[in-house]
């Protein structure tokens, strides 16, 4: 299985240099024949637990119940990012970073719900590589990548935080990270603790893995969750505040009854050909780590799920922009950091909703 992340990251990179500006005629969605407002949304990957709050709340009705007809589609070969901003998806899963790349390159796309509040990247090698054994290591191999600035500036940081000097080899991922580590093409890469480290434990290959908070990369790269086009902020916020919340309702579920969720998802799902035991130990994974925020502060009312980090994102955009990782339409480097509340509102969640 590739890795998410990177490859989102990359699409959203490469995909934003062709027609990012060409946006469509779109206004906002219309009512079906049932009077429900039908709306796409888009996925970003393949379904899987980073998707899992939509699947829920469109099985259990939540949709319906705030008026909304949502159908569930498959990514584009152009990536979310550009579907929304073209008005070919309304919502799609993305994060914050993807964002902000395609701010730098003209794109009018926010976020309105930000799931994912700390960092699941993780960058391995192999166990049995006993030449990795600190990042520093990483000085002289080869990175298993899907070609992203952002990839290489993290790696690089990482490296000379742990004393090495940041100078590595790279090859382009063709199949799957693990193929390409187990193949030997490639010493190292990048993964998902809540995906691809899961399914390492479960089936193998045995990793030896470092995480990015540990060596130096500052704020949440991974700030994944729910984009829209500022074109259907402006036109009915009414429909985005309807859909962010039913959203909101499915991921709360989800975080509480994760078992349940695994199910739904790979029942609702069944194109991905999911297993159900990994799906509940993904799930497993993050509500055990938190990764969706504080369990008993969103339980209480004291926090809500789904808000944005706009401090450790931007800690993150800074970081990119001060290693040249941001370029413009035309391909040239963007020093200028874009600003997180630029990018990003709160304004349709629904506070202490738990």
């Amino acid at each position: 299985m590739t890795n998410h992340r990177f490859t989102t990251r990359i699409g959203a990179a490469l995909a934003a240099l062709c027609a990012v500006l060409a946006v469509t005629a779109c206004g906002a969605p219309k009512p079906d024949a049932s009077g429900l407002d039908k709306v796409t949304f888009m996925l970003s990957w393949a379904p899987d637990t980073n998707h899992i709050g939509v699947y829920v709340a469109k099985h259990k009705g939540y949709y319906r119940e705030a008026g909304l007809d949502v159908d569930i589609v498959a990514v584009t070969q152009s990536g979310a990012e550009q579907a929304v901003n073209n008005g070919v998806a309304d919502f799609a899963l993305s994060n914050l970073t993807n964002v902000s790349t395609y701010a730098t390159k003209g794109a009018q796309l926010k976020q309105v719900m930000q799931v994912q509040q700390k960092t699941s990247a993780i960058w391995c090698a192999l166990a049995s590589n006993n030449a990795i054994t600190r990042p520093k290591d990483f000085d002289g191999k080869v990175f298993a990548t899907f070609g992203s600035n952002e990839s290489d500036a993290v790696v690089r940081r990482m490296i000379e935080t742990d004393g090495g000097t940041g100078d590595f080899d790279k090859v382009t991922v063709g199949t799957s990270t693990f193929a390409t580590l187990s193949s030997g093409r490639a010493d190292f890469g990048g993964f998902y603790s809540t995906w691809e480290g899961v399914q390492a434990k479960m089936n193998g290959p045995e990793l030896r893995c470092f995480s990015e908070p540990d060596y130096g990369v500052p704020g949440n790269a991974d700030s994944i969750g729910i984009i829209t086009s500022d074109r259907l902020i402006s036109s009915d916020p009414d429909l985005v505040k309807r859909f962010v919340q039913a959203t909101q309702r499915g991921y709360i579920d989800a975080y509480e009854d994760g078992d349940e969720a695994a199910g739904i998802l790979v029942h609702d799902a069944p194109e991905a050909n999911l297993d159900e035991a990994f799906v509940k130990e993904s799930m497993k994974t993050i509500i055990d780590g938190q990764y969706w925020g504080d369990r008993k502060s969103i339980e209480n009312g004291t926090a809500t799920l789904g808000a944005i980090d706009y401090d450790g994102t931007q800690q993150y955009f800074d970081f990119l922009a001060e290693s040249d990782a941001y370029t413009d339409a035309t391909g040239k480097t963007v020093h200028t950091a874009p600003q997180s509340h630029d990018l990003a509102t709160d304004e349709f969640l629904a506070s202490g909703a738990h």
